[in-house]
């Protein structure tokens, strides 16, 4: 069985949710995990695989260990018979990968640099702003409600989840509210709630312990 490395209400949150909406998340075991928080608290937690600490980080049967949001997402889709994403060849795949790549090389630096208020050239230049990406999903979304057109894929899990754990990142364009409410709704973010809660519960345990 994979292992999944996971801290509530993180960047792995939404491979948990990934799960459940594929109805994989009794196939997976997750282990859940203390990380450094971006205000400095947690710890780096010594029962988290991971190399730098961080999640999410998955083990697979073979040993095989991957890292960053994007490849974990996409092999577990791949694990499970592809639900979530175009088949190499098919119509939409070519759309599905730049959106896998955009996330981690553009929404993220982008994300991170306005969170932090940076404000470089090198940045802007390499990165671009998050007014661009804000740009680029508005007009991807103008004609049909997800990425890829009628049907939810993993490139909506990954592009709407900075928008569910940091909300007031949310730009004031009707089309891309829209679709992160779309995206929310099939995920069913009250029963990720309610797992994260028994994941923070199961952590404060192993502290006291």
């Amino acid at each position: 069985m994979p292992k999944l490395f996971h801290s509530p209400h993180s960047r792995s949150s939404r491979v948990v949710s990934q799960l459940m909406l594929m109805e994989k998340l009794d196939a997976v075991e997750v282990i859940c995990v203390d990380v450094i928080k971006g205000d400095g608290s947690g710890r780096k937690d010594p029962k988290n695989a991971h190399p730098e600490g961080k999640v999410p980080y998955l083990v697979t049967d073979a040993g095989e260990e991957i890292r960053e949001s994007g490849a974990i997402m996409m092999y577990l889709d791949e694990l499970f018979g592809q639900p979530l994403s175009p088949k190499p060849g098919a119509a939409g795949r070519g759309s599905y990968l730049s959106w896998m790549s955009y996330y981690g090389g553009v929404l993220e630096p982008a994300l991170v640099a306005k969170f932090s208020n940076l404000d470089h050239p090198a940045l802007v230049s390499t990165f671009r702003t998050m007014e661009e990406v804000y740009a680029q999903l508005e007009a991807a979304l103008t004609q049909t409600p997800f990425l890829l057109g009628e049907e939810l894929s993993v490139a909506d899990l990954i592009m709407a989840s900075p928008f569910h754990w940091a909300p007031n990142f949310m730009p004031e364009v009707a089309t891309i509210k829209d679709w992160v409410a779309r995206v929310s709704e099939a995920l069913d973010m009250k029963s990720l709630e309610d797992f994260e809660a028994q994941a923070l519960q199961s952590l404060k345990v192993r502290e006291t312990a």
